[in-house]
């Protein structure tokens, strides 16, 4: 006999094991050939949350005291600690289980019991998600949940049923591609898919039903096409301070009075003083914000085009250096840099997701409120998104994302907070700048959204990586160590340097009458590499205004933005 209890918290505590094991080959199970795959390290958090509070509370050593309470925040640990899509989903299934399996946990567990969780656990991951897909955990799920019923109906044995509920989840996963055409063009199954497929496999180790007793010995039908680095390191991609360029010395930010044939002017002389130029404001009221070695020139420019007040200059060489300290010192009770205040308490505040210290300053300066630090390879929990919405001074707070697979835990966090929140889905920082444009601290949340919303769909973004395997793309043949560019529906330039793939994408993208290239510079850009692409777009594009901020974004030497 397995109590319901016992085979719910110790299959949690042996998927925590498994999703440790098994998570960087989970990650690579990446429809992309790019270096951020995470679903299998977003599952591992999540669960890891739940088991944290099974393990603290010794839980297992003590069924008989507990009360239905203690199964709920095993539930609320995982949903407060769930990343990214496969996260949101997968905290669902651990809630379904617990609602199921922690009523009467001493009881002997049942085949319908485990029927009524994954039906449950369908229902729910399916809510989760705005449009269901399938060939995706979702379809993994069902298939499991079905085969559960069934054998429910027919009396099977549970132990022999676990067996059969495994095959089954293997099989549903097996024919993800089938169903999925994504998933056949990369050669891959779904990643989520095969993380749900560990939790079956974990229900049956506490069951005893399955085929080795020993975790190092189980092998799972995935593995199998788990695609290789082919030699290439991520590691490679993050190359040490010392050789990151880091552009002007210094940051000059200042609030302008003028009016917008001024401004234009203003904005030709600052276009030679440096790089990383924001100027955006309404009503003849402008935030200014360069990078730049001439401090007094880009001062005085401002004084010729209107008046400008609250000045503020930075040394962004000591800046960069200090706030990796203060980043080592946060648990000290250092204040923290992610931090902006208003002196005015305003009547909407911004919670960002981004990662780089340059495009942390220019979120900064662009009256964001909270920065949660997060985004590729590296997606925030509910949370850590949660405390940045209550931690801002505003009742109503926009959060931007910047990532898709991050808009669904925002929107966990946006429910389960007391303030007005809403979240604009926001796929990259490129979008996320672009809807700041619009931001206006003393103006309501409606308002905001709106104008933020139409602002991020007027930009056309695409990011520049390295591939970390081979891939058949529509644009051709993509070998592992090669530069891709990426647009929003895939691959849209291949080369040998990123530069070169830059400019690929920005030949494939850049439509008839645009205006404005960004450029947000990571590590991994250089100087010449920058160079070679303004060169480009000035010689072949004169028409068109660039804008370039260092952004210091791992994994991505360069993200575009076309308007």
């Amino acid at each position: 006999m397995v109590e319901r209890g016992r085979l719910l918290l110790g299959a949690l505590v042996r998927y925590g094991h498994y999703l440790e094991e098994y998570r960087d080959k989970i990650d690579r199970l990446n429809v992309f050939p790019v270096p951020d795959g995470d679903t299998g390290t977003n599952m591992y958090f999540t669960v890891r949350a739940a088991t944290a509070v099974i393990e603290d509370a010794a839980m297992l050593s003590r069924l008989g005291e507990l009360k239905r309470g203690d199964f709920t925040s095993v539930a609320k640990a995982a949903l407060l600690g769930a990343r990214g899509n496969s996260g949101v989903i997968l905290c669902q299934v651990v809630a379904s289980f617990c609602e199921i399996l922690g009523v009467d946990s001493i009881s002997e567990a049942s085949l319908g019991d485990l029927a009524e969780a994954f039906e449950l656990s369908d229902r729910r991951a399916r809510g989760a998600v705005l449009t269901p897909v399938e060939g995706t955990i979702l379809t993994v799920i069902s298939d499991v949940a079905a085969l559960a019923r069934e054998m429910a109906g027919a009396k099977v044995a549970l132990l022999e049923a676990s067996q059969a509920l495994l095959d089954r989840a293997e099989a549903s996963l097996e024919r993800t591609p089938e169903l999925l055409p994504q998933l056949r063009k990369a050669g891959v199954v779904d990643s989520g898919g095969a993380g749900l497929v560990l939790f079956v496999a974990a229900l049956g180790d506490v069951l005893g039903a399955n085929r080795s007793g020993a975790q190092s010995e189980l092998h799972f039908g995935f593995e199998s096409v788990v695609p290789e680095a082919r030699g290439l390191v991520v590691g490679e991609l993050r190359p040490s301070a010392a050789s990151v360029e880091i552009g002007p010395r210094y940051e000059v930010m200042f609030i302008l009075e003028s009016n917008a044939a001024s401004v234009n002017a203003f904005r030709e002389v600052w276009a030679g003083l440096g790089d990383s130029i924001v100027i955006v404001g309404q009503d003849d009221t402008y935030n200014c914000h360069i990078h730049t070695d001439d401090i007094g020139a880009s001062i005085e420019a401002g004084v010729e085009a209107g008046t400008p007040s609250r000045i503020r200059v930075t040394d962004l060489a000591e800046q960069v250096l200090e706030e990796r300290w203060v980043l080592e010192a946060k648990g000290a009770g250092a204040p923290d840099p992610y931090v902006s205040e208003a002196a005015i308490p305003p009547e909407t505040s911004v919670v960002v997701v981004a990662n780089g210290e340059g495009v942390s300053r220019i979120f900064r300066s662009l009256g964001v409120g909270r920065i949660v630090v997060g985004g590729q390879s590296m997606n925030p929990s509910t949370e850590e998104i949660l405390a940045a919405i209550e931690d801002v001074p505003a009742s109503n707070v926009v959060v931007l994302p910047n990532n898709t697979n991050v808009t669904p835990v925002a929107q966990i966090a946006a429910h389960l907070s007391g303030k007005k929140v809403k979240v604009i889905p926001t796929r990259g920082i490129v979008e996320g700048l672009s809807a700041l444009v619009e931001f206006d601290p003393m103006v309501d949340i409606e308002e905001n959204v709106a104008r933020m919303t139409e602002c991020a769909k007027r930009v056309a973004v695409a990011e520049i990586t390295r591939a970390v395997r081979d891939y058949h793309s529509e644009v051709g043949e993509v070998i592992a160590g090669q530069f891709i560019g990426l647009g929003r529906d895939g691959v849209v330039s291949i080369s040998d340097c990123a530069s070169g793939a830059a400019i690929g994408a920005l030949q494939a993208m850049l439509p008839a009458g645009a205006e404005i290239v960004t450029i947000i510079e990571g590590d991994g850009s250089t100087a010449s590499a920058t160079r070679e692409i303004t060169e480009w777009l000035s010689e072949g594009h004169p028409e068109i205004e660039v804008e370039i901020h260092h952004g210091a974004q791992p994994l991505y030497p360069y993200l575009l933005g076309i308007e």
